[in-house]
């Protein structure tokens, strides 16, 4: 693999034409996976914009809206990098009101968020309509290698010592799970597109050679 040294506007750019030169009949679901260091939100909200102005709808959603009770993610204490990975995230949540409604033939409508995480209670939101050709663009971390159908994933990779670096002190205790993420998911092969983003300001697209 190499790196190509691009603008971030640039990255838009190739993320944007990777999801609109689909079809304009059917749904795509685009993940933009990411440690919280590497801010995916910051990529997936400026991906709204060009896809609107491109003509097509869309909804976007955060996995971080999709955790689990706390109850459940810290019944084995708050600091467990294990539980972390493999349950905090409401997989069957974001699988039911999220991810199905966009298959073929499915509903259309999309509940943009479940559980306030903060508050510890449901968010009552309401359901979203995606009209046909509609662009699910869903922000989260640790999001591959859990059966999630997703039809393109932008994978925003840094490496250890940065993660390390941009990662709150409070949560270092999360850092064992991103290496693990890295050696079982194996997103950097696994992602359909993969930026490298230890400098935000400067991003790299990882290529195959």
């Amino acid at each position: 693999m190499r790196a190509r040294a691009i603008t971030p506007e640039r990255a838009v750019e190739e993320v944007r034409g990777r999801i609109d030169g689909a079809p304009r009949e059917t749904w795509r679901r685009v993940a933009v996976d990411g440690a919280p260091a590497a801010e995916p939100w910051v990529l997936a909200d400026a991906l709204a914009g060009p896809l609107r102005a491109a003509g097509r709808d869309v909804v976007r959603v955060s996995a971080r809206d999709f955790l689990r009770p706390a109850s459940l993610r810290y019944e084995f204490g708050r600091e467990d990098p294990d539980v972390y990975y493999d349950e905090w995230l409401d997989v069957g949540g974001l699988m039911r009101e999220v991810l199905a409604p966009l298959e073929p033939g499915g509903t259309g409508k999309v509940l943009p968020s479940l559980w306030d995480s903060e508050r510890d209670r449901a968010t009552r939101a309401r359901y979203t309509a995606v009209q046909p050709g509609g662009v699910l663009l869903l922000d989260g971390a640790l999001l591959l290698g859990r059966g999630l159908p997703f039809d393109l994933v932008v994978h925003l990779t840094m490496s250890p010592a940065a993660l390390a670096r941009r990662t709150p002190e409070e949560e270092a205790w999360t850092l064992p799970a991103f290496a693990r993420y890295d050696r079982e998911a194996d997103p950097l092969r696994t992602a359909d597109v993969v930026l490298k983003t230890d400098d935000p300001r400067h991003p790299a697209l990882i290529e195959s050679v």
